[in-house]
């Protein structure tokens, strides 16, 4: 079964074609016609893909926000090549281990100021120590994945949104304490949430 979209890519291609390449753009070589069109047809798959999976992601997991699914995936530059969920799922654990890396420099930055709050420097070196961890299962994660050892796969990603709720719950506990990270957890806590999903739909 074609797609709508790629009937009427089909549908131009022809009449470039027919029309003998009179207009100036039309005499570029057909090997570069062929090309053009295949990665629009890309694009347009890519373009249905991300949104049909993000709602699937939403479905199995009602704590997964389907904005934050599409917008993410959408902004990684690989998913506009993505042909299937297996590449999305691989995307989706590239943007773990990004944001657990960023996360982990901005904790360390953090805690270079002189003037924090005793309760908060020992809450934030307990979150630069999960996800220093973090950083290391999301490593394995992505061999895991690639290996498709899912069951192992799935164990080192929840292993992630527990490092970024145990690390936003550090701060809660003692009251008027405010976090520093709660953005940044809730990111690490949704990008994993995507994966888990995407890896739930493949296991």
């Amino acid at each position: 079964h074609i797609h709508t979209p790629y009937l009427h890519m089909i549908y131009i291609a022809r009449i470039i074609l027919q029309t003998k390449m009179r207009l100036p753009l039309f005499y570029l070589s057909l090997p570069i016609w062929f090309f053009l069109v295949f990665s629009i047809f890309h694009a347009i798959n890519a373009n249905n893909l991300i949104p049909e999976t993000c709602k699937k992601c939403a479905q199995q997991d009602p704590n997964l926000i389907y904005n934050f699914c599409v917008t993410s995936l959408q902004a990684a530059p690989e998913s506009y090549s993505a042909s299937d969920i297996r590449e999305l799922g691989k995307i989706s654990i590239n943007l773990i281990n990004l944001n657990v890396t960023n996360t982990t420099r901005r904790v360390k930055k953090l805690l270079e100021c002189k003037k924090l709050d005793p309760y908060v420097k020992a809450c934030l070196n307990d979150c630069y120590n999960l996800y220093s961890n973090a950083g290391t299962a999301t490593k394995q994660a992505m061999k895991d994945y690639k290996n498709k050892h899912y069951k192992d796969a799935n164990i080192e990603v929840s292993s992630i949104i527990d490092a970024s709720t145990t690390c936003e719950d550090g701060f809660k506990e003692k009251k008027g304490v405010v976090s520093p990270l709660t953005k940044i957890n809730n990111d690490t806590f949704q990008l994993s949430a995507i994966a888990l999903s995407i890896i739930g739909m493949l296991s």
